[in-house]
């Protein structure tokens, strides 16, 4: 074991947390209507303990067991054979184990921005709970774990490069939310602005601070590789963020709060696949692009094809994360074969099990809440609480 290894990857592993509870709820909480935002916080906050429970019961072993080229199997379910002096490389493997729960929390969590304002609750933990163990967890396998995608897999000795989830989180999130989206139907008042941009902001500076764990944290080590990781991130938000406000500024003559911290997450979501494997002059270039083109998405699926994405999931997370694996190849870190591929049979495979998971959960639990829920708001009518004294 290596104490400076451990120590980082504890601070990473709380990071990464920190995340999702509280930045994503923030980030999301503020941007959905007064009377649903506890709901949005509920969402989080339920997901973030299931899945932590999930990850323990099999979600770890199906992602990095000993299984085959598919999927870890069940042999790690439960931590069954580690302890704290099992050792995953030069780290305790209960750390390891950890730090990729918090993984396993925030890329179901993402999700939640699709479906806000009109969700059922049981839909959200039912879903939730089997895509991050048949859809998450194996893609998670195939890249990270050893699987088929990974190096000497079906793409030859230089596998997949997605150095901490343009695909592996960002691509299958944005993909789900996606069809989520298209299949719950928009909102009925879809043009009320954000109740909160001051929550967006701060959730989305939470997330940004969070991220060096995510990126540098996938390192899995306390060296240079770790520090240029978190400086390339850094980098790239900075740029996505000044890109996204010139280019509001130019279209609508404002530069909006809620669009330059937008960017900046856009800025993340584009470099987390790519942090490992360029330097600060590629990150600059990976952010700037990301800043424009990410903001072009969300104007597509809005505009153009017409699918409520309530909080542009797919346009900032899925765009930005496919981006950024691409950009792999484009800078030579990565061959163009295993990126394009892994992109595809990952998108194949997470909008079949995301298909089918939506159908089977329906059929279980509403999907939709009715119209005077909606219309009165999740908060009250499914929690039984107000986050304010007159939420409108």
């Amino acid at each position: 074991m290596n104490g400076a290894d451990t120590a980082w990857i504890i601070v990473a592993t709380a990071l990464v947390l920190f995340m999702t509870l509280p930045g994503l709820a923030l980030f999301y909480g503020g941007l959905v209507k007064a009377r649903n935002v506890l709901s949005v916080f509920m969402h989080c906050y339920a997901i973030a303990c299931l899945m932590s429970v999930l990850w323990f019961f099999g979600g770890y072993s199906i992602a990095f067991g000993e299984g085959n080229a598919l999927w870890g199997g069940l042999g790690k379910a439960m931590l069954n054979g580690i302890d704290a002096d099992t050792l995953s490389g030069n780290l305790p493997e209960v750390l390891f184990f950890a730090f990729q729960m918090t993984f396993a929390i925030i890329t179901p969590a993402l999700i939640v921005g699709a479906y806000v304002e009109r969700v059922g609750f049981g839909f959200v933990m039912i879903f939730s709970g089997l895509w991050m163990l048949l859809c998450y967890a194996p893609v998670t396998h195939w890249i990270w774990g050893g699987g088929m995608l990974s190096d000497g897999g079906i793409f030859g000795e230089t596998g997949v490069r997605d150095f901490a989830g343009g695909i592996v989180v960002h691509e299958t999130a944005g993909l789900a939310a996606l069809m989520i989206a298209f299949f719950l139907g928009p909102r009925r008042d879809r043009h009320t602005p954000p109740h909160s941009p001051g929550f967006v902001m701060i959730g989305a500076a939470m997330l940004w601070v969070g991220w060096f764990g995510f990126n540098g944290g996938s390192q899995l080590a306390a060296d240079g590789g770790a520090a240029m990781a978190i400086t390339v991130t850094h980098l790239s938000a900075a740029a996505a963020s000044l890109t996204w406000a010139l280019y509001e500024r130019v279209k609508y003559g404002k530069a909006s709060l809620v669009g330059i911290v937008t960017g900046t997450i856009a800025g993340l979501a584009s470099i987390t696949p790519a942090s490992g494997f360029v330097g600060p002059i590629e990150a600059l270039i990976i952010g700037a692009i990301a800043g424009v083109m990410c903001q072009e998405a969300v104007g597509l699926i809005r505009n153009k094809l017409k699918i409520d994405d309530t909080l542009d999931v797919f346009a900032v997370h899925g765009v930005g994360g496919i981006f950024g694996t691409i950009m792999i190849a484009v800078f030579g870190a990565g061959s163009w074969a295993a990126q394009l591929g892994g992109l595809a049979v990952v998108g194949v495979f997470t909008v079949v099990v995301t298909f089918v998971l939506i159908k089977l959960t329906a059929m279980i639990t509403p999907l939709r809440v009715d119209a005077e829920t909606e219309v009165n708001g999740l908060d009250l009518a499914v929690h039984g609480e107000r986050a304010y004294d007159h939420a409108s």
